[in-house]
């Protein structure tokens, strides 16, 4: 089981095991359950506290992945006890292994009937109801970090747009997939306040935006805070957002020419000097109180195509100043380059996290990222982009037509909008 909460399905399947002998339970990671679902709310040694302090339940054991056979092989049980909710369905495999398993030592299968009327999908919506506290959302990146293969950000920009995330899931055959981590970018921040990406937005009003988000979500979040700006000001960035619960910052290892500033993003940028940007990160982590709180330091993409040893150089640098990972915008490199880079990254990274946002022109899978070593991926303005079309048509369509009727189902109603918010 994972016992993330538990309920009286779990007594009741624990009470009719304890019965048949010793009970010896099967505790899923943090990383197996997140293989299928998503992370855990209570990390794997607060579950094991949980279950080793139940009536009847003589031992708990990691379960390290969704197949049983390994503990079965290790612990030969004259007994298996599960519930009778797996004999259809993919689980209906796992089921079949189980019974040739245990058929090598004579060993059976006892499956306890399903126990009615509980509805995970109901606790798990009054779990985030009750909201979540600053240091256990900032530590869900790290744990994420070490359970997943591949962590899913993706921006968001408001209360609502972080809602849609929030609760969004879709079931891809047994799989749940949702997205682990919010990022909030600099650029969707600036745009959605009618401003350029200069950092004419201050930190004041981004960290508005970051409690307008934690207001209605549970999950971490990535903070975008473009250069950082001077390395004294990086410092109280820091300490704002480690205190708000933020999991991590990303700063860049780009300048920007203050004489091009009213060019906005396509502006002349050039690299700053690394020492300065290893002594912003070498600032960052001393300031920083917690250890769960990460910096991670972004290298534009371009670089990797032309200068993808030097590239290597900086990055190397940066982590020796305690950079916790590094950050690649994909946007003017190929796939090819990425693989590559991702291979020399390897090398000198010691485990420590590669992070990727892909350009949209990229039709590389999520699986094809991982297997090139990413870590991260990030989808950093892709809510605000499609926003921003279909407002544009619904604008457009009134003007038109003179009417609102023409939109049909171009526009959601308020009911669906409202079923989202939360009532209390």
């Amino acid at each position: 089981m994972s016992a993330d909460f538990l309920h009286h399905g779990h007594i009741n399947l624990i009470n009719e095991a304890a019965k048949l002998g010793d009970l010896t339970v099967g505790l899923l990671t943090d990383k197996a359950v997140a293989s299928y679902k998503r992370l855990p709310y209570l990390d794997y040694d607060e579950r094991k506290a949980v279950v080793e302090a139940l009536k009847g339940v003589r031992e708990v054991i990691p379960q390290e992945t969704l197949d049983y056979r390994p503990n079965l092989e290790a612990l030969k049980p004259d007994i298996v006890v599960h519930g009778d909710d797996w004999k259809n369905g993919v689980q209906s495999q796992v089921r079949q292994q189980v019974i040739n398993k245990m058929a090598e030592w004579g060993g059976k299968l006892v499956e306890v009937p399903y126990t009615p009327n509980i509805s995970s999908t109901q606790i798990n919506k009054s779990l985030k109801l009750q909201g979540t506290t600053s240091d256990r959302r900032r530590a869900q990146l790290k744990r994420l970090l070490s359970s997943k293969k591949l962590v899913r950000v993706i921006e968001t920009h408001s209360g609502l747009s972080s809602l849609i995330v929030e609760n969004l899931e879709v079931s891809v055959g047994d799989v749940k997939k949702s997205f682990d981590v919010i990022w909030s970018s600099s650029l969707t921040d600036s745009i959605n306040k009618g401003k350029p990406d200069i950092e004419a937005v201050d930190r004041s009003d981004r960290t508005n935006t970051v409690d307008t988000i934690f207001e209605v979500t549970t999950k971490p979040l990535i903070y975008d805070a473009n250069t950082g700006g001077k390395t004294e000001h990086f410092v109280f960035t820091v300490r704002t957002l480690e205190r708000l619960g933020v999991s991590a910052v990303v700063i860049t290892d780009k300048h920007y020419s203050s004489d091009n500033a009213e060019q906005g993003n396509n502006q002349i940028q050039s690299i700053s000097p690394t020492e300065d940007v290893c002594s912003k990160i070498m600032a960052g982590k001393n300031a920083q109180v917690s250890n769960d709180f990460l910096i991670f330091v972004q290298i534009d993409g371009v670089v990797l195509d032309a200068e993808m040893n030097a590239a290597a150089q900086r990055c190397k640098a940066y982590l020796a100043a305690g950079a916790d990972g590094i950050m690649v915008d994909c946007s003017k490199s190929s796939f090819k380059s990425l693989q590559e880079f991702g291979v020399l990254f390897r090398e000198f990274s010691f485990g420590r996290a590669l992070i990727v946002a892909p350009a949209s022109s990229d039709e590389s899978k999520e699986t094809e990222l991982s297997d090139a070593g990413v870590n991260v991926v990030v989808y950093k303005d892709h809510m605000l982009r499609a926003a921003y079309p279909a407002m544009l048509s619904a604008a457009r369509s009134i003007l038109t037509n003179e009417n609102c009727f023409d939109l049909g189902h171009a526009c959601s109603t308020i009911e669906e909008i409202l079923e989202s918010i939360p009532s209390h």
